[in-house]
């Protein structure tokens, strides 16, 4: 989405600052280390330094290019006349890709509890002035409100999509919970895609119990890492019975 026009801010920026001033200080110390002749441990100092610069890098790529260039891959598959619905929409990356593949008839809803230490800058006011910069308003509904109690009814959404959201709700039991409501609101052969580095085994888990048969989860490869291998992020695919 390299014509993308609205502000999405940085996912998690606590994280991705501590890993650049991280970087910075096991620089700092190489330098100080060679210049008091401490060869190897200005090496190692050398060493943590570029690999921690490594994962910052990574993680400033994946929130500001690569989630976008995976997700538009995924929503790919919209015919256009769908009702969608984000779960923890943010800033509107995913909510405002899907809107932007929907035709008349279609509409793209948002739902969050506009949190910005999840998000930089997280805020409704900053999702709706996106919505009018990437042309989409007249399709876009925002929300305020909990994943764990969704203020709509049955059966309400053709499809359902998450990125990193559901994993900021502390309590196992309430992540469960979220999955529910949205398998809840989506209807009989709705699409559901969640996008999450914690957790997706139990989310798998939480649609079997709700007998959903037509589920996966499938890595998402480096353009979604954020810092490396070990915070890759999984997709979570389902389609609910239609019975």
């Amino acid at each position: 989405m390299s014509d993308r026009r609205g502000g999405y801010g940085f996912d998690a920026p606590l994280a991705l600052s501590g890993l650049t001033f991280g970087a910075l200080v096991l620089l700092a110390l190489s330098a100080a280390s060679f210049a008091a002749d401490i060869p190897l441990a200005g090496v190692a100092f050398l060493l943590g330094g570029l690999y921690t610069l490594a994962s910052a890098t990574s993680y400033l790529y994946t929130t500001r290019w690569g989630k976008f260039v995976v997700w538009e891959g995924e929503l790919a598959r919209l015919n256009g006349g769908e009702r969608v619905l984000d779960l923890g929409c943010g800033r509107g990356a995913v909510l405002l890709l899907a809107a932007r593949r929907l035709v008349a008839g279609g509409s793209a809803t948002g739902i969050d509890l506009w949190r910005s230490v999840d998000q930089s800058g997280n805020d409704e006011a900053v999702t709706r002035a996106n919505a009018e910069a990437e042309g989409v308003a007249d399709r876009v509904e925002l929300v305020t409100g909990d994943l764990r109690e969704l203020p709509f009814e049955d059966a309400s959404y053709d499809v359902v999509v998450s990125s990193l959201a559901i994993h900021n709700i502390p309590r196992s039991e309430d992540r469960a919970q979220a999955v529910r409501e949205a398998h809840r609101v989506l209807r009989p052969g709705g699409l559901m895609l969640v996008a999450d580095f914690q957790h997706t085994p139990a989310y798998e888990e939480t649609l079997r119990e709700l007998g959903v048969v037509d589920v996966r989860r499938r890595d998402l490869g480096w353009r979604f890492w954020y810092g490396g291998p070990w915070f890759r992020t999984v997709m979570l695919e389902a389609r609910k019975p239609s019975g």
